[in-house]
């Protein structure tokens, strides 16, 4: 399945040390050689600090207890960096450590800077000391101790570049740490800073959103909540525009989310366009998989596609989170999708055809015929589906269900309300833009 891993595509817009959980996973699932693998973390290491790790994976990689003089000279300069760096930075973090002190602070940072000078002489030299310090410190691979020291920072710092770079520093290092909640939240406020109008520039602002979608799949599919917030972040139109035109292999997280996401159906048909109009850009098994049902109505290649559905998604360093459950492990996305993938070929086989034969539609459903038979009542008694099944023929007859005019007209003016809004906000924003030039 190394078709269709995604890493060549998501590592350049992620933090280097982001990259090591995605290096780890692949050398975990064997989908390439292993040397191959160790040598591309050793190349990420060599931009880092961890020098430690990267003479570890030397030995691993070439089976010997020496390192060359050149990663041995590296670990000096790091050490004596960082002792040089600490001891720059000492004076505030002391008064950092100080509880008392630091009751001292207000919510207004030019009275804070100038308290700090005149009373413990601290000056912007030493406020820029810490910032380089948390840096070093992530570098090293100390990412509690960096994601402390930049928020720290970022609470005295009036650079507004400086403090969206250790923005994007504090929420690399909760990523790192798997503090979802803490991690959720840095995103949100990167994401407010990003989508204000006095960001830098329109190209900045694209890139920015292209690393905080690539960032935030890490929190998408550890938190609980994540699946209906990833089509709350992607779905919106800034964002699927950048998707369609600078990263449409996103459309695999996006696609994955909806199939599982039972509340956000009813803006599945309007993505389900944006998959048809992305074929050619890009497409796998679970962006063919909906094509084949809602776009060309192929039962046999959504059949297909399914069973190559739960393969990408058990070689997905994000899709395939394991649980485990005494002395087996489960991935429960992947049972959700499956489930789901099955219920929508059920309802789109099921709106073209009056009376269904069982054994067809178990092979549809890649089930064998007792347990499609089941599958089925289960669904007709838990969604109340119009529908019987007669054990004797073995067939699924659907009842016509015809929505009157009053329903169809209701149905096709529902999101008018919502459209009408983003239409307004947008030409308002259109018109500010120009009266500001």
């Amino acid at each position: 399945m190394a078709n269709y891993d995604l890493t060549t595509r998501i590592a350049p817009n992620l933090d280097r040390h982001l990259v090591f959980p995605l290096l780890e996973f692949l050398q975990d699932r064997q989908m390439y050689d292993d040397d191959h693998i160790l040598k591309a973390k050793i190349e990420l290491l060599n931009k880092t600090n961890m020098v430690d790790y990267a003479m570890d994976i030397h030995k691993s990689l070439y089976h010997t207890e020496e390192v060359p003089q050149d990663m041995v000279e590296r670990r000096v300069e790091v050490v004596a960096r960082l002792k040089s760096l600490e001891e720059a930075a000492a004076p505030l973090v002391s008064f950092l450590q100080n509880a008392a002190a630091v009751q001292e602070l207000r919510a207004d940072k030019q009275y804070n800077l100038q308290m700090l000078n005149e009373k413990y002489q601290i000056g912007s030299v030493q406020i820029e000391a810490l910032y380089q310090y948390a840096k070093f410190q992530f570098e090293c691979g100390n990412y509690s101790g960096a994601a402390d020291y930049l928020y720290q920072y970022r609470a005295l710092c009036t650079n507004s570049e400086r403090s969206l770079s250790a923005l994007w520093g504090k929420l690399a290092a909760e990523i790192l740490m798997q503090n979802w909640d803490i991690a959720l939240e840095e995103l949100n406020r990167l994401k407010e800073i990003i989508d204000s109008k006095n960001f830098a520039s329109p190209l900045n602002q694209v890139q920015s959103r292209i690393w905080l979608m690539h960032w935030s799949l890490f929190i998408f599919f550890n938190h609980d909540n994540g699946r209906t917030l990833i089509i709350d972040l992607f779905n919106q139109d800034k964002y699927l525009n950048v998707i369609q035109t600078s990263a449409p292999h996103l459309l695999r997280y996006l696609a994955t989310a909806f199939v599982v996401n039972k509340r956000r159906r009813p803006q599945f048909k309007d993505f389900i366009k944006v998959i048809q109009q992305e074929q050619h850009s890009y497409k796998d098994p679970i962006t063919e998989f909906l094509a084949c049902v809602y776009v060309n109505y192929d039962f046999d290649g959504a059949q297909k596609k399914m069973r190559e559905c739960e393969e990408v998604i058990l070689n997905d360093p994000f899709l395939c989170k394991r649980v485990e459950e005494s002395n087996f492990s489960t991935v429960p996305l992947r049972d959700e999708f499956l489930e789901n993938a099955r219920l929508f070929i059920f309802e789109t086989y099921c709106r073209i055809h009056q009376r269904i034969d069982m054994r067809v539609l178990a092979e549809k459903l890649n089930l064998n015929y007792e347990e499609a038979e089941r599958w089925i009542v289960n669904l007709i008694r838990g969604s109340k589906l119009d529908a019987k099944i007669d054990s004797q023929t073995g067939t699924v007859t659907m009842e016509p269900n015809h929505l009157n005019v009053y329903e169809q007209l209701i149905d096709h003016t529902k999101a008018l309300n919502g459209r009408t809004y983003k239409l307004v906000s947008q030409l308002l924003e259109h018109a500010q833009a120009q009266a500001a030039r």
